[in-house]
């Protein structure tokens, strides 16, 4: 059976592949689908599980991809994605790695796709079956859960400048299933955007995520006396990483809807 990716290239399965993962969240997932041995290069943002990761070979960042360090790996494979990864790097790997494999979830059922194409390319078909019936069941549970009335939050990532997410993002989507919809601020997937009292006025709150920005509550605290509406701290790695911590996102989600 062959595999499809995000860009429509097929794939064939591969039991003996040699995987370099440029997506810290799909390095995770990799691992969990038993496949860490045949892991021979990952970006040094790939942290997860660490137990497992700090043995793999680092082969520079998401953007700033050491080519020569790859070319030295001699992968059969390289996992990529189109918002972690640039094009540039895409087409320099091309020219001598036989397989990249690209993915773009863009919403948290998307997961499910995700894990059937890693463990099919990487014949690890049973395991996968075993990640997608758990991630159902979280799924369930969060679509089951008791909601608050609609919301619009203005999702922070960056500050110097500030900046934000487009409604077509998978965080935008995953804040979708809890009924929380974000501002639309410019064309860009991550726009930046200034402070105002149009702006304020037209949100209900403001989540300000660990990741990429470092922000803290001493941010959030500082923020909320600026603005004079709620601004939560939340963690980034359960709001954007997809593949196997998005089972845990999906808990998260359930339980900021509450908060």
């Amino acid at each position: 059976m062959a595999y499809t990716d995000a860009l429509g290239t097929v794939h064939q399965p591969a039991p003996d592949a040699r995987i370099v993962s440029l997506v810290p969240s799909i390095t995770e997932l990799l691992c969990d689908l038993g496949l860490a041995a045949q892991v021979v290069g990952r970006t040094g943002f790939c942290i997860h599980p660490w137990d497992v990761v700090q043995d793999i070979p680092k082969v520079g960042g998401t953007k700033d991809v050491n080519l020569d360090k790859i070319r030295q790996l001699a992968p059969t494979h390289v996992v990529l994605n189109i918002d972690e990864n640039e094009k540039p790097t895409a087409d320099a790997l091309a020219e001598f790695v036989p397989h990249l494999v690209v993915t773009h979830p863009l919403r948290p059922y998307d997961n499910v796709e995700l894990a059937r194409l890693m463990g099919g390319i990487f014949c690890r078909t049973q395991q996968a079956a075993d990640w997608c019936a758990a991630f159902e069941t979280e799924y369930a549970l969060l679509k089951a859960a008791p909601k608050g009335p609609p919301q619009t939050m203005l999702y922070c990532v960056w500050q110097d400048p500030w900046m934000t997410i487009s409604r077509d993002t998978y965080i935008a989507r995953m804040l979708e299933e809890i009924g929380w919809s974000v501002p639309e601020l410019g064309e860009e997937r991550y726009p930046e955007f200034r402070w105002s009292r149009e702006l304020i006025d037209s949100i209900d709150g403001v989540l300000l995520s660990s990741e990429p920005y470092r922000f803290t509550e001493a941010h959030a605290e500082v923020l909320e006396r600026q603005i004079g509406k709620p601004v939560l701290l939340v963690d980034g790695e359960m709001m954007s990483w997809y593949g196997s911590r998005s089972l845990q996102g999906l808990r998260y989600l359930r339980e900021l809807a509450q908060s």
